[in-house]
């Protein structure tokens, strides 16, 4: 096999030789070289979502991952395994074998900006791996989320560079954002914009669909292209807010976790040790002060709290089950033997995001200050606690549960600095080449490092050139040789860690790092934030060879050790563009008025517009603006004319029985619906729907009026509006709504399109 300097192969010229006619010419048929050797593995990377190292049953959690279980059973499974602690950092960093900021991912697509180290584009000059085994001869597919794709090119007009497709995938399926609906989520086939295949009342969910999808792409394969090798890449929106799942999931946990976050550690603990998978010496690190305990739960509330963590568990253990049929689908073709999983469970630490419990994920990300009781009461006025779980809400769980999910660990998603942000199991399973072994690896290791195993195990040269772009170094290091040999000595010298502020390095078995900032889970900005800088963070040093859990912090003791920790770090943050450090904090909260946005100011949408991502659409619920809807009005006219957002919140302007409606919708705590007295008059009609700032303020009470054909027609006050966004994943629909439905009043009529004919949307800022 050839390892070349250079991608693309040069094509193969022909093996014959060409006359003036047939007959003087020589023909022989040309033979295109095999890249690979005839045993390359396929390859398989299972990417579960914001799950921490506490929760999984494979390694002493109580949330049951059969599949994970049998992928540990039939190989081996890495307990210092370490990932970035965020979403958009952690799959670019695993997918390219490079280090987060070098690559332009110091923070999530979504909030990138204008430093090289958070500029939310993968450069080509990191290559994915995806790319590279295309080249080779490897049939490559991703499926679910992607979250690596700049905001602003995720429309169904692209560009399509940056998309799965354009980055060495031959198939992609799945959502482009951050997170999703389970139930209705904006889906993408290639660069081709799709709904799912049913509907929520039809069963759907996302995670079934994703392995529906997988298995029809492996009968695909199996039939069309049997002489390639495959590379999957499958990563599960679960358990990423919203935690969304069948009612008969989230029961098999009823009274599981009545106890509490503190007893679950407790239990956690004690059968992670039990079981091997911790060093018997090994600390329970105690809770943040500035976390509540269970004790600190009122009663009147627990029932809240622990379902919410009952339906996290059964959407996870779902997830799981979802994994186990693709693998079993992989064995019935006969392909397990050779094919390399790679289960990592976790591109982060639990989220806390969800804060004190919530109906509404996205409350936390655009900081409206709520009670617990304000979502307990909107959660009884739909029908109790039940509604957990259901397309009506997109809750989740408090973030003592994701601490309790990080056992025995101080840290959670969003925390570089500390185990449990950047901490994730893996199991690794190939029954050709690797013996099953319950001996934990222990080498410290990085998701920057599956690329280079990748590399090789197939026996792969990483290439200097790709698409002739000097590619940059391979910040990873092969982990290949820990295969075989669990007592091998671990191979990764240095790695640094950094997530908005908070960060870490390590270096020949020590650890230093700096908690940042903030907290995740605690709501709001902290006092100081918009004066703060790194040095004036506290730095603290373990010694893990002694200390597994970052226990017994020995910066007093050890001055001049943690110095040359620090230096390191700063070395390595130079390295690698991290510096400013704590850059990712530049437009969440220094200056959130250079957030993703569409450059547009005005548009002009025909009837027939929908899907178009919140991140690219009109700002309808924090923006001054007019909506200006010419239209053909029927006698009987119902249906939605417009809605951004989703069911978790947003906004809509519908008809009900010629009745024009509008809904602010703030993230299912508080409905703000606006009615006309009178019908629509029916034939050719302009509607137009004013929003004006009643106070210019983040979350502002907005002013709404309507006219028709000119004439006022209604009006009323939104009290407090959304400052940021409504949704990640959703979209802004022309005459129906395609994604969760914004109100009540249609959710069973869902997706409610309006039974005229919308000629034009006209939109238009004021401000």
């Amino acid at each position: 096999m050839t390892s070349p300097d250079s991608l693309p192969f040069p094509a193969t010229p022909s093996a014959s030789l060409a006359g003036r006619t047939m007959q003087e010419s020589q023909y022989t048929q040309r033979t295109r070289p095999r890249r690979l050797a005839d045993d390359a593995p396929n390859i398989v990377i299972i990417l579960i979502d914001d799950v921490g190292p506490g929760l999984a049953e494979t390694f002493g959690g109580e949330v049951r991952t059969p599949t994970l279980s049998r992928i540990r059973d039939g190989g081996v499974a890495y307990n210092r395994f370490h990932t970035t602690a965020m979403c958009s950092p952690t799959r670019a960093s695993l997918l390219t074998g490079r280090n987060h900021h070098r690559i332009g991912n110091g923070q999530i697509a979504e909030l990138a900006n204008d430093w090289d180290g958070y500029s939310g584009e993968i450069p080509r000059s990191s290559a994915l791996v995806a790319e590279v085994l295309r080249n080779y001869g490897y049939a490559t597919s991703a499926f679910g989320k992607w979250h690596n794709t700049p905001a602003l090119e995720t429309t169904a007009a692209g560009p399509f560079d940056n998309w799965p497709t354009g980055l060495g995938f031959e198939y992609f399926y799945g959502f482009l954002a951050g997170e999703a609906s389970q139930y209705e989520p904006h889906l993408v086939r290639n660069t081709t914009v799709v709904r799912p295949p049913k509907t929520p009342g039809e069963g759907y969910h996302l995670s079934e669909d994703l392995a529906d999808d997988a298995i029809g792409w492996l009968h695909r394969h199996q039939a069309l292209q049997p002489d390639k090798p495959f590379f999957m890449y499958w990563a599960s929106g679960c358990m990423h807010g919203p935690h969304h799942v069948a009612k008969e999931w989230a029961d098999k946990y009823a009274g599981t976790f009545d106890d509490g976050w503190d007893a679950y550690r407790e239990r956690v603990f004690a059968r992670a040790k039990e079981r091997g998978w911790i060093p018997q010496d090994a600390v329970l690190t105690p809770r943040d002060p500035t976390l509540p305990a269970w004790d600190d739960i009122p009663e009147a509330e627990r029932p809240f709290q622990r379902r919410l963590m009952e339906v996290a568990a059964g959407f996870a253990e779902h997830c799981d089950v979802q994994v186990g049929r693709i693998v079993d689908e992989i064995e019935l073709m006969g392909q397990g033997d050779n094919t390399l999983v790679f289960y990592i469970w976790g591109d982060n630490g639990s989220s806390g995001e969800g804060q004190s419990g919530t109906v509404s994920e996205l409350l936390a990300q655009n900081g409206i200050p709520t009670t617990v009781d304000m979502h307990i009461e909107a959660l009884d006025e739909l029908g109790g606690l039940d509604v957990l779980g259901s397309p009506k809400v997109e809750n989740q769980y408090h973030a003592g549960w994701a601490w309790a999910g990080s056992t025995p660990y101080k840290g959670m998603k969003l925390l570089a600095s500390h185990f449990g942000g950047t901490r994730n199991p893996m199991a690794v399973r190939w029954p050709a080449r690797v013996t099953p072994d319950a001996t934990p690896r222990s080498q410290f290791h990085h998701c920057n490092d599956i690329a280079p195993t990748i590399y090789e195990v197939v026996g792969i040269t990483p290439p200097r050139l790709v698409g002739g772009v000097q590619q940059d170094p391979i910040d990873g290091v092969s982990l290949a040789y820990t295969l075989n040999d669990a007592a091998a000595p671990g191979r990764l010298r240095t790695q640094y860690f950094e997530i908005m502020g908070s960060r870490a390095i390590y270096h020949d078995g020590w650890i230093a790092s700096a908690f940042g900032p903030r907290a995740p889970w605690v709501p709001g900005l902290p006092p100081g934030i918009h004066d703060w800088t790194p040095d004036q963070d506290t730095w603290e040093l373990y010694d893990l060879d002694t200390d597994w859990s970052q226990a017994n912090d020995l910066a007093d003791r050890m001055p001049q050790k943690l110095a040359e920790m620090r230096e390191l770090f700063t070395i390595e943050a130079a390295r690698n563009s991290v510096h400013p450090v704590g850059g990712g904090l530049w437009v969440p909260v220094l200056h959130p008025e250079l957030r993703i946005s569409t450059p547009y100011r005005e548009w002009s949408f025909t009837g027939d517009i929908t899907r178009m991502p919140e991140f690219c659409a009109p700002a309808l619920g924090n923006r001054a603006n007019t909506v200006t809807i010419d239209l053909d009005v029927p006698e009987q006219a119902n249906g939605v004319l417009y809605a951004l957002g989703g069911a978790g919140g947003g906004l809509t302007c519908f008809v009900e029985d010629g009745v024009l409606c509008y809904e602010y919708n703030l993230f299912v705590v508080m409905r703000t619906k606006i009615r006309s007295d009178r019908r629509l008059p029916a034939g050719h009609t302009t509607i137009q729907i004013e929003t004006k700032y009643v106070e210019a303020r983040p979350a502002g009470p907005l002013a709404i009026t309507f006219s028709v054909d000119s004439a006022p027609f209604g009006a009323g006050t939104v009290p407090v509006s959304a400052p940021l966004l409504f949704t990640a994943n959703d979209c802004l629909d022309i005459g129906t709504c395609l994604g969760g439905p914004v109100s009540l009043d249609y959710f069973d009529k869902a997706p409610f399109a309006f039974n005229g004919r919308i000629d034009r949307v006209g939109v238009r800022y004021l401000d």
